[in-house]
């Protein structure tokens, strides 16, 4: 199973599964699954584990979605932390996920997601996931971030094998366009369409919505996020459509205005790259005219920095000079990991190489002066030499009296040439959207279940306050695949009570 995990590609798994597109077609099963994503992939296979028939329709031409990029997922009480003697509680972790939103969550969802979350990871682990270590986003953080190998890809292709293999249907390219229901209000399926437009009628019992969100749909992100312009990585598809089809079916609205703000760095650039890399750090961060506006170490939470960049404008210069980039480069690496991939102490290597393409994509800039750099860039001159000369007296005092930076990042910038990436907020996506209650069940705005229906992962609104929580780092993947199983969990025993 682990040679499995590691050669089977997401290409691999799509071309398996795919199906000969045929004219319109009518299914009739237990659980039809609107998206194969995290939410969508964990959801199809507790069901199809129980023995229950099922549908599966993705949009796209290959399962996963965002989910197969992810490192790890969040628990809290499992058995590798018990093992590891690590002894954050269920109580503790609630505790903390409400106070960090302000109380604004739905309290009863997160408390069923944490108490639910430390058994997924022996579940995962009795289907075949393999997990390398605890981990934390931050020093000194909470260890609830469990790493998977072969990242998510790796989980969501063995789930969607075991899933095809159990004799279940996963149709791609084909997307919901509406819900069924009866004259009652309760819902009977899903009527979808493929991209050769053929209409597709699934008659089911229980239909769950994990659609990913709607950060891919400019409409909605202008109307409801406070920052529509971040970019935004991987999220290609995400439109919204599950979302607006249990509205329509009478589900209420909650956590619309939330979004997974992720660290600030150069449009469209992955992770990996070393040039990108060296503006996810807490260097020199100016505003485009060349002033200071935070403490850099908050790129630590990306929440706060994505807070503090989109107040400004959303676009910034992280800037260092040669002293910065040898230490980076050469000496200690980099003061702050990027995600897993990139750890803390990297040395960035590969900063030579890419730094071409890094000029040429119009995102990096040198100069041998900060008139130089002034000028490459657009800053103000007069705006960015006060700023340096202030912020190189805080480095020689190891005080920030501006915003009280921690000493320990307080580096001069006086060995040029000088450098300047230009940085822009960035988001994982949308994190809410349909309101449900804590069986992710959807509920009117009133809160009164609409029988049949349910909803999954990053299209439903309650587990974040007011801003997403890096706190308890992997709770993204880890709500989408503990709502998956719960509102599994209470399709099956609806069904049952309706046979």
């Amino acid at each position: 199973m682990h040679k499995f995990l590691r050669t089977m590609t997401a290409a691999a798994v799509a071309a398996a599964m795919a199906p000969a597109f045929a004219a319109d077609a009518t299914y009739n099963v237990d659980v039809v699954v609107v998206g194969a994503g995290a939410a969508g992939t964990a959801a199809g296979w507790a069901a199809a584990e129980k023995g229950l028939k099922v549908v599966t329709l993705e949009k796209q031409a290959m399962v996963g979605g965002t989910g197969k990029f992810s490192e790890g997922i969040f628990a809290v009480e499992s058995s590798m932390q018990r093992n590891w003697n690590y002894g954050l509680t269920k109580d503790e972790a609630f505790q903390k996920i409400m106070n960090y939103g302000h109380w604004r969550g739905n309290a009863k969802m997160v408390r069923a997601f944490v108490d639910k979350s430390g058994e997924t990871i022996d579940w995962m682990q009795a289907n075949g996931v393999k997990f390398e270590k605890l981990f934390s986003n931050y020093p000194n953080g909470l260890y609830t971030w469990h790493i998977y190998e072969g990242r998510g890809a790796g989980w969501i292709n063995l789930f969607q094998q075991k899933y095809k293999d159990a004799g279940q249907t996963l149709l791609l390219n084909t997307w919901g366009k509406e819900l069924i229901q009866d004259k009652n209000g309760t819902v009977k399926g899903v009527v979808a369409t493929n991209k050769n437009g053929d209409k597709i009628t699934v008659n089911a019992k229980a239909t769950i919505i994990a659609t990913g969100g709607f950060f891919d749909n400019k409409e909605m992100r202008e109307k409801y996020l406070r920052f529509p312009d971040a970019d935004g990585l991987a999220q290609k598809g995400k439109t919204g459509d599950g979302i607006q089809m249990a509205w329509s079916a009478g589900g209420g609205k909650e956590g619309c205005e939330v979004q997974a703000s992720y660290r600030p760095g150069p449009r469209g650039i992955g992770t990996t790259n070393h040039v990108s890399a060296t503006a996810k750090q807490p260097h020199l961060w100016l505003t485009p005219r060349g002033e200071r506006f935070c403490d850099e170490k908050i790129m630590l939470e990306w929440p706060f920095a994505g807070n503090a960049l989109e107040r400004i404008g959303g676009t910034m210069y992280v800037v260092y000079d040669q002293a910065t980039l040898d230490h980076m480069e050469k000496d200690k690496g980099i003061d702050l990991g990027v995600g897993v991939m990139v750890p803390v102490g990297t040395k960035l290597t590969n900063f030579e190489k890419e730094w071409a393409d890094a000029v040429k994509g119009g995102w990096a800039f040198k100069a041998d002066t900060l008139e130089g750099l002034a000028k490459a860039t657009g800053m103000d001159l007069k705006k960015l030499v006060k700023t340096v000369e202030a912020y190189n007296g805080f480095c020689a005092v190891r005080h920030d009296a501006e915003f009280a930076k921690d000493p320990a990042y307080l580096r001069e910038v006086k060995t040029g040439p000088f450098y300047a990436i230009k940085s822009v907020a960035s988001s994982l996506g949308t994190l809410g959207g349909i309101k449900a209650n804590e069986r992710f069940e959807v509920v009117t705005q009133d809160e009164t279940p609409i029988r049949g229906l349910y909803a999954a992962g990053n299209d439903v609104g309650g587990m974040y306050g007011d801003s997403y929580d890096l706190l308890m780092a992997g709770s993204t993947v880890g709500f989408a695949v503990n709502s998956a199983r719960i509102a599994v969990e209470s399709a099956e025993a609806y069904i049952n009570e309706t046979k």
